[in-house]
C-alpha cells in the first residue's frame, strides 16, 4: 500500500470517529455546569400562576444584584452595600414604591436560621447599604426584593459567605403555632401544592387575642416563604389592607400562598403590636396530592378563615 493509500484510509477511519463522537454528544447533551447568573424571562420554575420563584437568580430580566463583597467575617452589624444593575451595568435609582419601601433585603443563613428583613438606604450614586447581624457563620443568601422604575416586580438573590465557627441547625419540624416572646402565633391553612390558598395567622398575647396590630408594610402583617430544598423565595399577598374599612387590626392576618411544590417551606411572618415588630417563623409542610377542599374558607358569619368545613 503506497503512502497516499494510507493516509486516504486514516482520513476516512478519523472521519467515523468524529462522526461517532458527534453522534454520542447529540445522544447524551452538553456536559453539566455549575449554574451562571443569566436573564430568564423564560424560567420554568413557578410559584403556579406563571410568576416566577424569586431569589434563584442574581440576574433576571436585565437587573442584576451585586454585592459589594461575597464574604465577611462573622460579627454584629456588618455593613451590607450592594447595587442593582441594570441591564448596560449602570446602577438603578428608580424605584416603584412596594409594600411602603423602595426595597425589601432579605437575609437569612443556608438552614434559615438567622433570618433578617431590614431596608437599606440608598445613596446619589445607587448603592444601598445597611447593618446586618452576622454573629452566626455560615453560607447565607440575600435577597433584594423591589420594583425598578419602568420595570417588573422582581426578587434577585446572591450568596454571602460569613467566615467563622459554623453551627448548622436541622429544619424544625412543621408546627402551626410559633411563640414570640409572650405573644402567641397560630397559622390556619391546608396549602396545596400548586394552587392559591388562604392561610390565616392568629395573634394572641397571654391567651387573649390581639385586636390592635398595627400597620407594617402597608397590611399588618408581612410573610416571607422559602421553600427548604434551593430557598426559593415565594410571592406572598396580604388580604386588604388598614384603613379599607372592611380589614380588622387582628387578631387574624390572612395571606393568599401557593406552594410551588410538595416538600418543606420557612415562613416568616413580621407583625407590628405597641410599635415593635417581632417574627413569627413555622415550618410547613406539603403533601402531595393535598385536596384543594382543605384550603381555608371564609366563615360567612365571622370573617375569619379556617379549613373548609369549620367554623371560628
Amino acid at each position: 500500500m503506497n503512502t497516499a493509500t494510507k493516509f486516504a484510509g486514516f482520513a476516512l477511519g478519523l472521519a467515523g470517529v468524529f462522526t461517532i463522537a458527534l453522534a454520542t454528544g447529540a445522544l447524551l447533551g452538553p456536559d453539566p455546569a455549575e449554574p451562571t447568573a443569566h436573564d430568564t424571562a423564560g424560567h420554568k420554575d413557578t410559584d403556579g400562576h406563571g410568576e416566577p420563584l424569586g431569589g434563584m437568580l442574581a440576574t433576571d430580566r436585565g437587573y442584576t444584584l451585586q454585592l459589594d463583597t461575597t464574604q465577611v467575617t462573622a460579627a454584629a452589624n456588618v455593613p451590607l452595600r450592594l447595587r442593582i444593575l441594570d441591564r448596560h451595568g449602570a446602577p438603578v435609582t428608580g424605584y416603584v414604591r412596594n409594600h411602603d419601601k423602595d426595597l425589601h433585603l432579605i437575609v437569612v443563613r443556608g438552614d434559615m436560621v438567622a433570618y433578617q428583613h431590614v431596608h437599606p438606604v440608598l445613596d446619589s450614586e445607587g448603592t444601598w447599604s445597611v447593618p446586618v447581624d452576622l454573629t452566626r457563620a455560615g453560607e447565607y443568601r440575600v435577597f433584594a426584593d423591589f420594583v425598578p422604575e419602568g420595570g417588573e416586580k422582581l426578587t434577585l438573590g446572591a450568596h454571602l459567605r460569613v467566615a467563622g465557627d459554623y453551627d448548622p441547625q436541622p429544619l424544625p419540624q412543621a408546627t402551626t403555632t410559633s411563640t414570640v416572646e409572650d405573644y402567641t402565633v397560630t397559622m390556619d391553612g391546608k396549602v396545596a401544592p400548586g394552587q392559591s390558598t388562604r392561610v390565616m395567622f392568629s395573634v394572641n398575647r397571654g391567651g387573649a387575642p390581639v385586636t390592635d396590630l398595627q400597620p407594617y408594610l402597608g397590611a399588618y402583617g408581612h410573610l416571607v416563604a422559602l421553600r427548604a430544598a434551593d430557598l426559593g423565595y415565594l410571592h406572598v399577598h396580604p388580604e386588604g389592607h388598614p384603613g379599607d374599612g372592611v380589614t380588622a387590626a387582628g387578631p387574624g392576618i390572612t395571606f393568599t400562598l401557593t406552594a410551588p411544590s410538595a416538600g418543606d417551606y420557612r415562613l416568616f411572618l413580621d407583625f407590628q403590636h405597641e410599635g415593635v415588630v417581632r417574627t413569627a417563623e413555622f415550618t410547613l409542610t406539603v403533601a402531595p396530592g393535598t385536596p384543594a377542599a382543605g384550603a381555608a374558607t371564609q366563615n360567612e358569619h365571622t370573617g375569619q378563615y379556617g379549613p373548609a368545613g369549620h367554623s371560628h
